[in-house]
């Protein structure tokens, strides 16, 4: 089956298909105005068409954070243009590769969008104004410094003279750029910094953006997957013979770890993949379960010799020679990024051996590569366009699986584009899990309850190893499973953190700020330890903090803003926790209640970050709401259990996600410091969960080691 479609046809076909904004979220195609003059190029980040609309490029994924605004925000900001003329659309991949990589990195994670590509994207704006300036004065004749520039308008004060970006964006593509850019201060931004209206939020409201699984092209299959449900197993053998027979089915496709099934449509693809009869070969982890990776885990705790991902003065002779010795275990399990979009791609090898790829995904660049090397096309014949995401959590980030799988089923069938889309239960039981750990922990106190020691032992599987392997360091340190204690802010004369990395058969990625279950872990035991020193869980922090670091501010400024100290309504109790990382330190207080059948309630949250600079408040105070309403789930009851080498959990009956009622009052409190750039996507979540246990502890006095609550009586025996 083929389809005979010219690239300008199916172009318009797609758009029409896609609501209209198929074009404007995924080809960098803003070529003409709507009179039909043609729009002009003045760098690789700016189109201006004449009549003063201004196209800006965005290289990174959107999936509801908000780079896609706010990095339009730094361009907009050095540019001088109107924001109110102002659009965006995602850089092209393939054209990426073919202008030598002229975007920069494509990555979406990490809460890296805007800290990372921040200082090339405001030169690119500014560069452009340059650019604009010289082309006006040309035309007048005059030097470009007696030029100003105000909201794309660029005047001449002695004669009165105006011309609008608009008028000579075409003049100013032919200069060359600036060898030297001075960029604007802070202090001066008139966009930049400022609560400006989301450029995807319109649109997302009325339903016109494309996102992964909306794609619809002409002619299109349909295609659901089984993957082996032990992770590392094989197919060995498969009778399609009953779903073959099925109404609607194409193809059905049998590779070596999974099998799908092309239908013309999704539903009968997935009924008739239900009729195939699959036997696995799982291997030696059919086996597998919580208990044994448990016992995984501490036998990594009991290695006499770890590597060491800190090592400060003598811990251990420190402890044995103090006056008070407090030691706990925590652990966490694993748990599912659970996007509501389920892992989705549509491909299309065209028959003259080109491949269009559509995905939801955080890393365009990176879903290329891996849709070329599975066709074993160069990357020059091979596009992805880049859709609106339902959720990355960084999910769709480093593993690339779902976008070979959709190119090999599209192999399968050449000519004919094809969408493969996981069930809920294949995207909840194949995950990259957040990794599960169990940390020791041991401190040493002197007679004034000050901390002189801390020794930390950490069990956890490596993300790195799964998915960077180049960056596990020479002592086989990943720096993702030891962050909160390998640099932690503390002053504590002796300190030493271990790592034992042991990798089970689970999958492991990065979840919304990798490595944060630490956090819950040190800010808890910090608790601890400030409880046997009988002093106040605040003023204890501050004492180990020096003056002038930002994870003191941000602690003076949560506590401040929280009212700490101050009365509570009976029966709700406060709690706090400071960790900082991605750039960013944040601090949270959490006031929750707990009744009398045991049953929490986390009714605010207080969370003061420092990110150096913000770019628009507004999306900043979303993100540390989102981090919230993220990070509740796996406080309250989400958590992936293993049994049989499987994930036990299949949807969201049994993997429950937050509901309306649950989400407590968050009040944000920004605090920039200014000086360096820091993230916000992630920071937030960091102290949430240890805030909360803290809480729970002031209103029960049952210290939480272990989550999520449900397996805990926080009331009576």
């Amino acid at each position: 089956m083929t389809i005979g479609l010219s690239r300008r046809e199916f172009l318009t076909v797609s758009a029409a298909a896609g609501g209209g904004l198929a074009l404007q979220f995924c080809f960098p195609l803003a070529s003409a105005a709507a009179d039909g003059a043609a729009a002009t190029e003045v760098n690789a980040w700016i189109v201006i068409h004449p009549d003063d609309r201004v196209v800006i490029r965005i290289a990174r994924s959107e999936m509801g954070q908000g780079t896609f605004t706010a990095l339009a925000q730094l361009v907009a900001e050095e540019l001088d243009c109107d924001w109110a003329n102002v659009s965006a659309e995602f850089a092209s991949p393939n054209e990426h590769i073919r202008r030598n990589r002229i975007w920069g990195s494509m990555s979406t994670g990490g809460s890296m969008g805007v800290r990372s590509s921040q200082d090339y994207v405001r030169k690119a704006g500014a560069s452009a104004r340059a650019m604009l300036i010289a082309a006006a004065a040309a035309q007048w004749k005059i030097p470009a410094a007696q030029c100003t520039v105000d909201r794309g308008v660029i005047a001449h004060g002695p004669t009165g003279r105006t011309l609008r970006y608009g008028q000579v964006a075409t003049a100013a593509a032919k200069l060359a750029p600036p060898k030297e850019i001075t960029l604007r201060d802070p202090k001066d931004w008139k966009i930049a910094g400022k609560s400006m209206h989301r450029l995807d939020i319109p649109d997302k409201v009325l339903g016109r953006p494309v996102f992964g699984v909306d794609v619809a092209l002409p002619g299109m299959m349909h295609a659901s997957i089984a993957q082996c449900p032990v992770f590392g197993g094989k197919v060995k053998s498969v009778d399609a013979h009953a779903a073959s027979m099925m109404r609607g089915v194409k193809k059905i496709l049998s590779e070596e770890d999974f099998v799908a099934v092309v239908a013309d449509s999704w539903w009968r693809a997935d009924q008739a993949l239900k009729q195939v009869k699959i036997e696995w070969n799982v291997g030696a982890n059919g086996n597998a379960g919580n208990d044994s990776i448990a016992t995984m885990l501490r036998a990594g705790l009991a290695e006499p010799q770890l590597p060491q991902a800190r090592k400060l003065g003598d811990a251990p002779d420190a402890i044995a020679h103090a006056a008070k010795v407090i030691e706990a275990e925590y652990q966490s399990p694993y748990l599912n990024h659970a996007t509501l979009e389920p892992q989705t791609c549509t491909a299309w090898l065209k028959p003259e051996g080109f491949l269009d790829v559509w995905t939801s995904t955080q890393d365009g660049e990176a879903s290329m590569e891996a849709a070329a090397q599975t066709a074993g096309l160069p990357l020059e014949k091979v596009e992805v366009h880049k859709m609106m995401l339902g959720g990355g959590f960084g999910r769709r980030g480093g593993p690339q699986d779902f976008v070979r799988q959709g190119v090999l089923i599209a192999k399968s069938v050449p000519g004919v584009p094809v969408k493969m889309m996981w069930s809920r239960e294949e995207d909840m039981q194949h995950g990259f899990y957040r990794p599960a750990s169990i940390v020791r922990m041991k401190a040493g106190l002197d007679a004034q309850g000050n901390v002189t020691a801390l020794h930390t032992r950490i069990a956890c599987p490596s993300i790195l190893k799964v998915l960077l392997p180049k960056m596990v360091n020479k002592d086989g340190i990943d720096f993702t499973a030891v962050r909160s204690f390998s640099d932690m802010p503390y002053t504590v004369p002796h300190q030493q953190v271990d790592y034992a990395m042991r990798n089970g058969h689970v999958p492991v990625g990065f979840w919304r700020a990798p490595g944060q279950q630490n956090g819950f872990y040190r800010e808890c035991f910090i608790d601890e330890l400030a409880v046997a020193a009988g002093k106040d869980p605040v003023a204890f922090r501050m004492a180990m903090l020096k003056p002038g670091d930002k994870n003191r501010l941000v602690l003076e400024a949560v506590a401040n803003a929280a009212g700490w100290g101050g009365a509570l309504p009976p029966g709700v109790h406060r709690g706090v926790a400071v960790v900082d990382g991605f750039g960013s330190f944040a601090a949270t207080v959490a006031e929750v209640s707990v009744n009398v059948n045991g049953e929490p309630t986390v009714r605010r949250i207080v969370v003061a970050i420092d990110s150096g600079y913000v770019v628009n408040p507004d999306t900043c105070r979303a993100q540390a709401e989102s981090n919230v309403v993220f990070g509740l789930g796996p406080i309250l009851y989400q958590e992936n259990n293993v049994q049989n080498g499987r994930i036990v959990e299949s949807n969201f009956h049994d993997f429950r996600l937050p509901g309306i009622a649950e989400m407590p009052q968050v009040d944000t409190v920004l605090v920039p410091t200014g000086g360096f750039w820091g993230g916000h996507g992630e920071p937030a979540i960091l102290p949430l969960a240890p805030a909360v246990c803290n809480a729970i502890f002031a209103a029960t006095g049952k210290r939480i080691r272990s989550l999520p609550l449900t397996h805990h009586v926080l009331r009576g025996t």
